[in-house]
């Protein structure tokens, strides 16, 4: 197994602000599971979401495994814990038949590891090795935080109130942004930079891949640009489909993106909607994206062309991180953190461009590419074996960029989402290619 990768030794200030990062997490994990009920905590079976109380108590069971029991050797605190949250040896559809502790005591649970992680990271100088498994165990929350938001979504749960929320920068009204960017071709490093604190393994490394000159939206695919292919018959003419996706769309009877209602509405949570003309389209699985872009005489890009699109070529030896250059994401860049409370129109938040003019590519809407979920050359597994090597030979596709519900230290130009092609409950989107 590969070592854990390290750069320079942590400083007393970095790892306060590890630990108010792990504090934050928290403080998103229990507000986006409030104000529910018993029954709605537990849900129907459904098999694109997690029962969330079985969820919750997954993420102090990860924390626990990863830190306090793999760092230093401490005793698990429920003694039937990897019975009831091990999540690669408990299958989904078995998760509601399991004897959970109730609510109260799994945030008791979770909340005591937290404390002990705090506590031992405040009293005494972690070794570069614990320092990982702190950032690993935070971003596992910060991922399912943002599942435990579309979970509120698929199965019609009030709007989640965020204590973050805020608009100030996040200006909506800008309307679309037509037109393509024209991408040189030449050889692009994708991948991540060997700099980074913290990658994980399905980003290593950066490796030289030809690309062909091509011409790439400057945005999303909108509302209003998805609704014509729905009422141009889209979802009823096989020649727009792949030979999987028309046998989706006919199992699914997809007549329309799945939370869309007529009379351009949309059911956000609880409420029907009219829906924003000029947000992304989201929620649309793969085989929907594929099928518009047949319509309209285009393609989804490659990942590679995606990453490019985003970064530009690199001006040394190391790669930007965004779109905008190695500053972290901010609300006048990028709409991530729930900020927003959702997505916003696509020509907004212009300083987030990328050298090619590519807007948005951080943040609103996760965008599908055409691309399979494979390794890099020469891959190596992580420590965290089960997060990406299981899903390389299967049908996952990438997809890249954030979503409004992102967190900002999660993402990167060169982070790598993966998903089934048929799920659309996810915060989903795309943009296209020219096919010249």
């Amino acid at each position: 197994m590969k070592q854990v990768d390290s750069a320079i030794a942590p400083t007393r200030p970095q790892i306060d602000l590890l630990a108010a990062a792990l504090r934050d997490a928290r403080a998103r994990s229990l507000e986006v599971v409030s104000g529910l009920t018993d029954v709605q905590l537990m849900g129907p079976r459904l098999s694109c979401v997690n029962p969330l109380r079985w969820e919750v108590g997954h993420l102090g069971w990860f924390q626990e495994t990863w830190t306090l029991r793999n760092i230093w050797a401490e005793p698990p605190i429920l003694s039937d814990g990897d019975s009831l949250y091990d999540s690669s040896r408990i299958p989904r559809e078995a998760r509601h038949d399991l004897r959970l502790p109730s609510m109260e005591e799994t945030l008791g649970f979770i909340g005591e590891v937290l404390d002990r992680i705090l506590h031992r990271i405040a009293t005494r100088d972690p070794s570069e090795r614990a320092i990982y498994f702190c950032r690993l165990v935070l971003f596992h929350e910060d991922m399912h935080d943002e599942a435990f938001t579309y979970t509120r979504q698929t199965l019609a749960y009030p709007r989640p109130r965020f204590a973050m929320a805020s608009t100030p920068a996040l200006t909506d009204g800008a309307g679309p942004l037509p037109g393509d960017a024209e991408v040189p071709g030449g050889t692009y490093p994708l991948g991540a930079s060997r700099d980074i604190p913290f990658v994980f393994d399905n980003e290593k490394w950066a490796h030289p891949v030809q690309v062909a000159p091509f011409r790439i939206a400057r945005a999303p695919v909108t509302n209003a640009q998805f609704a014509e292919f729905v009422e141009a018959g889209g979802y009823r003419r096989e020649q727009h489909w792949s030979r999987e996706g028309w046998r989706w769309r006919c199992s699914a009877g997809a007549e329309r993106p799945v939370y869309w209602e007529p009379g351009f509405r949309w059911r956000c949570y609880d409420r029907v909607e009219p829906l924003s003309p000029h947000h992304p389209v989201i929620h649309v699985n793969a085989h929907e994206a594929e099928a518009y872009c047949r319509w309209a005489g285009r393609r989804l890009p490659t990942e590679t062309e995606w990453e490019l699109a985003a970064t530009g070529y690199p001006e040394g030896v190391s790669k930007r991180l965004f779109p905008w250059g190695n500053e972290p994401p901010a609300p006048e860049r990028a709409n991530l953190d729930a900020l927003a409370e959702g997505t916003i129109d696509v020509a907004a938040l212009p300083a987030g461009d990328s050298p090619f003019g590519c807007r948005q590519m951080i943040g609103n809407v996760w965008e599908w590419t055409a691309t399979r979920f494979l390794p890099y050359p020469g891959f190596i597994v992580d420590p965290y074996k089960e997060y990406s090597e299981p899903w390389f030979a299967t049908p996952h596709r990438v997809l890249r960029g954030g979503c409004w519900a992102t967190r900002g230290r999660l993402i990167r130009s060169s982070w790598r989402n993966f998903y089934e092609p048929h799920l659309r409950n996810i915060f989903s989107g795309f943009r296209t290619c020219a096919l010249s």
